[in-house]
């Protein structure tokens, strides 16, 4: 049996292959390029690697060019952690020494001693890996709209309180279209105070807007024309133009966004996994896609629920030393799936009566919100296990059967 350790860099890769033994049988500095990937594949292949039976790779990464090659056929790729991989170098050497080489060689002992310990990575399918991508960089693109939104509104705390003030009955109100619109009509307070009714209804009507624009632009057109404080001339128009550049970069998050939601409700209802998530109280396409990214769609990626409930965080853990013992929740975990997972249970809430119930129990026994809605999730990811693997929909009289007979 052969083993291979490659130590991944962003040009060169080192490569070391390892027997039984633990004897280094070949080593090899390739690029990171076409030539390379064959130079690798040749000489993996030279030494037995064939369609059925490839010899397993012990990586630091589990995305890129390089993964993706070595993914090819049944190949078992296994991504290591950095962190444990410099733990595993210690086992071979005290003196702390380092080298890429070096670390070639560890990733390659690790699978020859430890492979039963590490998982290799899942097969999922290609719709499911981009799913994945696609959900991925719209949470990605929501977190950094957010975070560009709370920039621009500290800043008109600044100068420009009576925008926040007009804009305060809108939903979202920096990321919608119409607070954008009428921000780049009026980056300074003292051109908001100017703006005619007119004005005011022509930027509504170019976002889109149909209804209510007459009342809206006399209520925005009041809170303008109201007494407020003001920095100094000079200063309030550097303010304004540094609220522009800044509303670019709003703008240009908000279009991301949403085309990246539309292109995962485009992708997902294709998936054929897609009934069965849709199918849960709480879940809909944007945050289904989300669970489906983490999760993915390889069935034989967790050996059981428990399994999964311990990768995505709900389930807590048991430290237990001598007369101590304490159960805590996790701290190791996919924070993504953890995320989202927060949310599904606080959307079930409202969508499912048993899930309610569940969740009023655990506030009953004196759990914080958090807590509960931790517990409510670990159940229904239980739940999501079992109805993937048996393929089938979710039934609310047969997951909350106490909890629905509780509330009749």
């Amino acid at each position: 049996m052969i083993y291979c350790g490659i130590d991944w860099a962003e040009r060169t890769h080192d490569v070391a292959l390892v027997d039984d033994a633990g004897a280094l049988v070949a080593k090899r500095h390739i690029t990171d390029d076409a030539a390379g990937y064959k130079l690798l594949l040749e000489l993996l292949a030279e030494y037995g690697d064939t369609e059925e039976n490839p010899i397993p790779v012990a990586i630091e990464t589990s995305r890129g060019l390089l993964v993706a090659v070595l993914r090819t056929g049944k190949r078992q790729v296994f991504a290591i952690n950095p962190l444990a991989a410099a733990r595993y170098r210690d086992r071979h050497s005290v003196s702390r020494k380092k080298s890429d080489p070096g670390d070639a060689l560890v990733l390659a002992n690790i699978l020859r001693t430890d492979m039963h310990a590490h998982r290799p990575l899942p097969q999922d399918s290609d719709l499911g890996r981009a799913i994945a991508v696609l959900a991925r960089a719209q949470q990605d693109s929501l977190w950094n709209r957010q975070q560009l939104a709370n920039q621009l509104r500290s800043l008109l705390r600044e100068y420009y309180p009576a925008a926040l003030e007009a804009f305060v009955t809108w939903t979202n109100a920096l990321c919608r279209p119409e607070a954008r619109e009428l921000l780049k009509a009026a980056p300074t307070p003292s051109r908001a105070a100017r703006l005619t009714r007119t004005q005011l209804q022509a930027a509504l009507r170019r976002v889109g807007r149909k209804r209510g624009i007459e009342a809206e632009a006399d209520r925005v057109r009041d809170v303008f024309r109201a007494e407020w404080t003001h920095q100094p001339p000079l200063v309030e128009e550097a303010l304004g133009k540094q609220m522009l550049a800044l509303l670019l970069q709003l703008d240009a998050a908000c279009t991301a966004a949403d085309q990246l939601a539309e292109a995962v409700e485009e992708a997902f209802p294709q998936h054929p996994d897609a009934e069965i998530l849709l199918s849960f109280p709480g879940l809909g396409i944007q945050l289904a896609a989300r669970i489906l990214a983490e999760i993915g769609d390889d069935p034989t990626r967790f050996a059981d629920a428990r399994g999964l409930k311990a990768y995505a965080g709900s389930s807590p853990i048991t430290r237990a030393s001598g007369k101590k013992s304490s159960i805590t929740r996790r701290w190791v975990k996919n924070d993504r799936l953890n995320h989202a997972g927060y949310l599904w249970a606080f959307a079930s809430l409202r969508a499912s009566a048993g899930a309610n119930t569940h969740y009023r129990r655990r506030r009953q026994r004196g759990d914080w919100h958090a807590a509960a809605q931790r517990n409510l999730f670990n159940r229904m990811l239980g739940q999501l296990y079992h109805c993937l693997q048996h393929r089938k929909l979710f039934d609310e009289h047969t997951a909350f059967p106490t909890e629905l007979a509780a509330t009749a």
